[in-house]
């Protein structure tokens, strides 16, 4: 094998040319360094060392089997590759993960420096004097971590330790309705407030920055607007950011706002419903800007999380739940977590009514109505692919001939041939395409490889987990 540093240099510049575009990638890949060799009984152990666990968790996520096949076409004897935390020790969060089952623990925050004081303006934690002020209940030690939010819970809770460090700003997350965003910006504002009391919070909608922006300009009062969100406020915390996309003035005011609260280092955490790409009507100036920070997406929890999490919030509303009632509830709530609570309200409401205990027969009483039997549809499964994939539903559906676009958009219809009860003409018109041929070449080339490619039966096996999380079967 070639001499170790020129080996992992190769490695490196390697994947860093075939993702030149991709800045997360090379922001968080970019520190990794190759430690130590070690030779084992029957192969070849590489460790790769990375500053702290939020980098080894991004790596591990998004990148081992990029390295692991580079590696293999340099070195074709059996190896392994190992991730060593090399830089700031890691400190354990205590009391974050409550009724968390054993094997979906998050990985532990990093603890950082704090910041210091001289550059962050007096005064209180402020809602900048508007009603959306934080909720308080909506903490790091009220939020469930399991498999589907632990990169996003560890990225938040990081920078509420140290807001307006370069690597995570601004922090983007993304995930469907009712998953757990607003929970998160509020934890981090919370956090920032305890641990940071002047510096001053700006919790606010997007839908409001829109209107205030609108009626600032209509009154000929902008100098108040800008005023209030740039001069006044140190932490930005914004949600449902995807509205943003419907006028060009507004726009135009948040562009300017984000580069004030770069150019000073203050933090900017945004939440929205879609990946930046797939915001429609979003300038591409914003867009680069929400992209060049941390993306973190959270998905719908697995049915254990669900039990966790129906499990914590029966016992903060002081609600004895028996076990089989709250399997069968987080069983049948599979499109959100408000869903989940909402069921779990019904039961508790319709048992002090009645004066009953809750039991098995009640909840079926109950939730008869519910609908158990979810039905995915053609959007939901481009948005599982276009997120596993971490491309946009725009590029999902090109004509783009790049190759992961491709695999991408072939695993896509093969899913929707094998759960949708769609015709080749309806999945072929999904993806723009005149043609129902191209998805039946599509079907084929999916069919053959998973008897021969193990990575595509890997990525086929982790979309099929999620469908399986919203239909329940």
């Amino acid at each position: 094998m070639v001499e170790q540093h020129n080996f992992w240099d190769q490695i490196k510049s390697s994947l860093k040319q075939k993702n030149v575009n991709n800045h997360p990638l090379q922001m968080w890949f970019e520190p990794t360094s190759l430690v130590n060799v070690e030779d084992r009984t029957d192969r070849r152990c590489f460790q790769l060392g990375v500053p702290t666990e939020l980098h080894k968790y991004w790596i591990s996520q998004n990148l081992f089997d990029g390295i692991c096949a580079e590696i293999s076409a340099l070195y074709s004897q059996p190896f392994e590759v190992e991730f060593v935390v090399t830089g700031q020790n890691t400190n354990s969060l205590e009391n974050t993960t409550p009724y968390l089952p054993e094997h979906q623990q998050a990985a532990e925050p990093v603890q950082v420096p704090t910041p210091t004081h001289s550059s962050v303006m007096g005064g209180n934690v402020t809602s900048g004097n508007n009603k959306e002020s934080l909720n308080i209940d909506h903490t790091f030690s009220t939020f469930v971590v399991g498999r589907n939010n632990e990169f996003a819970h560890a990225a938040s809770y990081n920078i509420a330790c140290n807001p307006g460090a370069d690597n995570y700003n601004p922090l983007f997350i993304c995930g469907p309705t009712g998953m757990g965003k607003t929970h998160l910006l509020n934890a981090v504002g919370n956090h920032i407030h305890m641990k940071f009391p002047d510096l001053k919070i700006m919790y606010v909608s997007a839908e409001r920055f829109l209107n205030e922006c609108i009626s600032s300009i209509r009154r000929a009062e902008m100098d108040k607007f800008r005023m209030r969100y740039r001069e006044r406020c140190d932490i930005l915390l914004m949600d449902d950011i995807q509205v943003l996309g419907r006028g060009e003035a507004v726009q135009e005011e948040f562009f300017h706002t984000l580069n004030d609260f770069f150019g000073k280092g203050q933090q900017v955490i945004v939440a929205s419903d879609r990946m930046p790409k797939d915001i429609k009507g979003l300038e591409d100036r914003i867009r680069t800007r929400l992209e060049w920070g941390l993306i973190a997406d959270i998905q719908m929890p697995d049915l254990e999380t669900r039990v966790a999490i129906l499990r914590y919030k029966a016992e903060k509303k002081g609600i004895r739940l028996p076990n089989e009632v709250s399997n069968y509830v987080a069983k049948i709530s599979k499109r959100s977590i408000r869903e989940l609570e909402g069921n779990l309200n019904k039961v508790k409401m319709f048992s002090e009514l009645q004066g009953l205990a809750i039991s098995m027969d009640l909840a079926k009483k109950v939730l008869s109505t519910h609908d158990d039997t979810a039905v995915i549809t053609i959007e939901e499964i481009q948005k599982l692919t276009a997120d596993h994939f971490r491309i946009s539903i725009r590029d999902l559906c090109s004509k783009s001939r790049t190759k992961p676009i491709v695999t991408a958009r072939q695993i896509a219809m093969w899913l929707m041939k094998k759960h949708l009860d769609k015709s080749l003409v309806d999945i072929a018109r999904a993806f723009g395409k005149k043609d129902h041929t191209t998805v039946m070449n599509a079907l084929q080339k999916i069919d053959n490889a998973l008897s021969k490619d193990s990575e595509i039966k890997k990525y086929i096996d982790e979309l099929e987990g999620r469908i399986h999380n919203i239909t329940g079967v």
